[in-house]
């Protein structure tokens, strides 16, 4: 069996969350805050189109990639906390919006 193989991903050096010095358990994390601070982080990232291709080739398992939330290897639209839905949404639930690249609109 031959074990998967990437190119290294030069733009990792530049992305935010390498400069910024932001602990990645953010990226990683259940909880609705710190996945929205995490998708604030990469909206204003110069490399998010580099990261979230690269996730989409990889089909990362879960986090948060490029601006988006990925859950076993897809990306998810919207989370809500756990249980029932209210009726009406909490403002401090709705995360941010980050536009996907143009060119890969088609891979989401």
């Amino acid at each position: 069996m031959q074990a998967l193989q990437y190119e290294p991903e030069v733009w990792r050096d530049d992305a935010a969350c390498a400069r910024l010095g932001v602990p990645l358990d953010v990226f990683f994390s259940e909880d609705l805050g710190d996945i929205a601070a995490a998708k604030r982080i990469c909206a204003e990232c110069p490399t998010l189109a580099s990261c979230l291709e690269g996730a989409l080739v990889r089909r990362e398992p879960w986090g948060v990639w490029g601006g988006q939330l990925f859950r076993n290897g897809r990306m998810l639209a919207t989370k809500r906390r756990r249980g029932r839905p209210p009726r009406v949404p909490r403002p401090e639930d709705q995360l941010p919006v980050v536009p996907i690249p143009v060119h890969l609109q088609r891979s989401a």
